[in-house]
């Protein structure tokens, strides 16, 4: 017979407090999100007020293309166009419209909700997080994610929370490239064809090439069944990601703005977007009277607003520092391509900036989250300076990314002159030339990547 007992276990468990959470989620947030914050904030709680510090209202922060109409790009508090005292020309502003980005909800926004739904543990939400953080605009893997994810982190772990976040909408993400999308997509839809997976897996090429007759022959079947496998795949978004390209345009206002003067480099913050808060006094002074020792409700209240009003201060702050330390990081990392263009782009790990800045990998990837940097060369995503080494140097001993790699191709690719098109084989040989080593079939991922196509098809 079974018996009952009481046993007594210790464990270790790390609880954050809302203060905690309201600091990591500031850290996430673009300027447009963080104004919209502030606003709540300061409707709610009426300790905060507006500093006087720049004389402006809040409205003038958030409504200021709906309220004046001369030129927008002579005003130095503009969203894109920061006036720089030693970096003043006349092609600033045709520079600023050339590059200028929008902004729609992303991906990650939309994955990330399904994700706080999710009966999950903190530490699994906290993996969940990274492994979006880590999508491109497509739905893929822009590393892999075993490379990301905090040291000791177990590989099942992984593999659980990876098919947690696989099963959401839209189906298809969190792949490593478009033809695992299309599978998970098949493994998702009880309805898939039962050719489907096979053609996907083997003949995708085939079927660009409309050699329907070859793939009946070597799957032993007829023409008009592979023409019913064909017309299912041609159902799958092979970017599932891509649907949330067409939603409501948000214009992109970049958080840093690192520009060159002669040769060397230089930064700015753009913290003329966000509003400086402060405690209001009069709060401050009502601590200080003696008649709400009686009334302890209302000095608890008192209390708590002003605590609550300093947090947040103390929070921006604490994003605004994290934000200027990585990207003094990306131009110690990142300095050929600050001062010469994309071609010059170096492989980077979060880790790396995450050393450099003191920091945690997965702060590295919040305050990366949704931010642009103006440069010389356009306006990118801090994400975007993330990427893996191939091997390989350049020529001055350096190893080249990946995204510095498709740039030698697409370099390659369009300087060609020649009459025989470039097979993958001879492109992969060119970049031998060069000191860059990767295989023909890496060559055809990365042109596809480049919304290239093949020898075959280009003119």
């Amino acid at each position: 017979m079974q018996s009952q007992r009481i046993i007594l276990t210790q464990k270790q468990q790390l609880k954050l407090s809302p203060q905690m959470y309201q600091s990591l989620e500031l850290l996430a947030l673009p300027i447009q999100d963080l104004q919209a914050r502030i606003q709540d904030e300061i409707e709610r709680n009426p300790a905060l007020e507006l500093s006087d510090a720049k004389d402006l209202s809040y409205e003038s922060y958030t409504g200021s293309s709906e309220t004046h109409t001369y030129d927008y790009f002579e005003n130095s508090s503009d969203a894109g166009y920061i006036r720089k005292a030693s970096h003043i020309d006349t092609d600033s502003k045709h520079q600023f419209m050339e590059g200028a980005l929008y902004r729609s909800e992303s991906l990650q926004e939309h994955l990330q909700q399904q994700l706080r739904l999710q009966p999950l543990s903190e530490a699994d939400c906290e993996l969940g997080t990274l492994i979006i953080s880590n999508l491109d605009d497509h739905g893929f893997h822009r590393e892999d994610p075993h490379q990301i994810i905090p040291e000791g982190t177990p590989v099942e772990e992984l593999e659980r929370v990876l098919s947690v976040i696989q099963s959401f909408d839209p189906p298809g993400i969190a792949a490593a490239d478009y033809t695992e999308s299309l599978l998970l997509q098949c493994d998702l839809d009880e309805q898939s064809h039962p050719l489907a997976k096979q053609i996907i897996t083997s003949y995708l090429e085939h079927i660009k090439r409309g050699k329907l007759e070859t793939i009946a022959k070597e799957l032993d079947t007829d023409v008009e069944e592979i023409q019913e496998a064909v017309s299912y795949i041609q159902t799958l978004n092979p970017y599932p990601g891509s649907i949330f390209a067409g939603s409501e345009i948000q214009y992109v206002t970049p958080d840093l703005t690192i520009w060159k003067v002669d040769h060397s480099l230089q930064m700015q913050l753009n913290s003329d977007q966000i509003p400086i808060l402060s405690i209001d006094p009069v709060f401050e002074d009502m601590m200080e009277d003696p008649t709400l020792d009686r009334d302890k409700e209302t000095r608890k209240y008192i209390q708590n607003s002003i605590k609550d009003a300093q947090w947040l201060i103390n929070s921006i702050d604490m994003r605004n520092s994290t934000l200027q330390k990585v990207g003094a990081a990306l131009i110690k990392f990142q300095y050929d391509f600050f001062l010469n263009g994309p071609k010059y782009l170096r492989a980077l790990t979060l880790k790396d900036v995450a050393e450099e800045v003191s920091v945690h990998e997965t702060t590295i990837s919040r305050i990366s989250h949704a931010k642009y940097i103006q440069t010389d060369w356009g306006i990118f995503p801090i994400k975007y300076f993330f990427t893996n080494a191939v091997a390989g140097t350049s020529d001055d001993g350096k190893e080249v990314s990946k995204t510095g790699v498709k740039e030698v191709m697409r370099e390659i690719i369009e300087g060609y002159e020649g009459t025989r098109r470039l097979s993958d084989q001879k492109i992969s040989d060119l970049l031998a030339e060069r000191g860059i080593s990767i295989a023909r079939r890496t060559v055809a991922k990365y042109r596809k990547e480049l919304n290239i196509d093949s020898s075959f098809h280009r003119s």
